[in-house]
């Protein structure tokens, strides 16, 4: 029961939701742009299977979802160690086994896991025309759908940003969707 009145606290904990949100749309930046660099590589490169470009990409949003999550485990593990010798100092005593403790562990299990699920969303979206491709769609045109699926997320996660900042939610989609397409470009234009 204190581990799930834990995680309660940590779901509730508005610092907690916003560094998960950060590092959920951060990470989910990195899948988007990683599988659009994915699928117009596999399709510079002449690969006609789309299960092999789905294979590719999935081994892709494993990669960068381990390094998310252990990354982010770490990380705040570190961050809220430093926090907690502070109180203690403050406190003259130690804190282990307590319910600060406890929740810290849980706000730490909460942004790692939201950090490992921003870039399998972020790196399957762009990849999934290709399950397309056995059914008879064109590499091309399943490119161009990666591309397309891709940015319109990169543009959802800039225009949810926008929104909470109170900023103009469309402008910023806009800008964090140019993402997406400048990877395509590049990809297409440097040798490779």
């Amino acid at each position: 029961m204190t581990v799930r009145s834990a995680l309660r606290r940590a779901l509730a904990d508005e610092e907690v939701r916003s560094i998960s949100r950060r590092y959920f749309v951060s990470n989910g930046f990195d899948g988007v742009l990683t599988g659009i660099g994915v699928v117009v590589g596999a399709y510079l490169s002449g690969v006609t299977d789309g299960l092999t470009v789905v294979k590719i990409g999935v081994g892709a949003a494993v990669g960068l979802s381990t390094s998310g999550v252990w990354s982010v485990w770490e990380i705040e593990r570190a961050e809220r160690r430093v926090e907690r010798r502070r109180t203690e100092q403050a406190m003259l005593r130690g804190l282990e086994d307590t319910r600060i403790h406890r929740d810290e562990r849980a706000a730490r299990a909460v942004t790692a896991t939201m950090s490992g699920i921003g870039p399998v969303v972020g790196t399957l979206v762009p990849v999934l025309p290709f399950l397309a491709v056995e059914g008879g769609l064109a590499p091309l045109s399943a490119t161009l759908l990666a591309i397309a699926g891709g940015v319109t997320l990169l543009f959802v996660f800039g225009a949810y940003m926008g929104s909470i900042s109170g900023g103009v939610w469309y402008r910023a989609g806009v800008r964090m969707g140019a993402a997406g397409v400048v990877v395509a470009l590049l990809n297409v234009v440097l040798p490779g």
